[in-house]
């Protein structure tokens, strides 16, 4: 069996394709920048370094989802998700 070899992925590669992802998303919704800022609360300049370098704080990240209505995306970032062993547990769990 052929081995796929191992993909390393920086922290700023990550930070970009967020930030890629919420201009498309901004744009889609044909909301500018500036009128985003209103909305959210965060600075003007803070969204325009966001969609470029994606660099911005945890709490303007929020106010931006919130404003956006991605709230419920960034609420799923890091839950738990149980890990099932067979497929018996899936079929138990459904039960309960």
């Amino acid at each position: 069996m052929e081995e796929k070899a191992l993909e390393f992925i920086t922290y700023y590669e990550v930070q970009l394709e967020i930030a890629k992802r919420f201009t498309s998303i901004r744009k889609n919704r044909k909301i500018s920048q500036v009128r985003l800022s209103e909305l959210s609360g965060v600075s003007y300049a803070s969204i325009r370094r966001f969609e470029k370098t994606g660099d911005i704080s945890l709490a303007s990240l929020v106010k931006l989802a919130i404003a956006l209505r991605l709230y419920d995306d960034l609420n799923n970032l890091f839950k738990v998700r149980k890990e099932y062993k067979s497929i018996e547990e899936v079929i138990n769990d459904q039960e309960d």
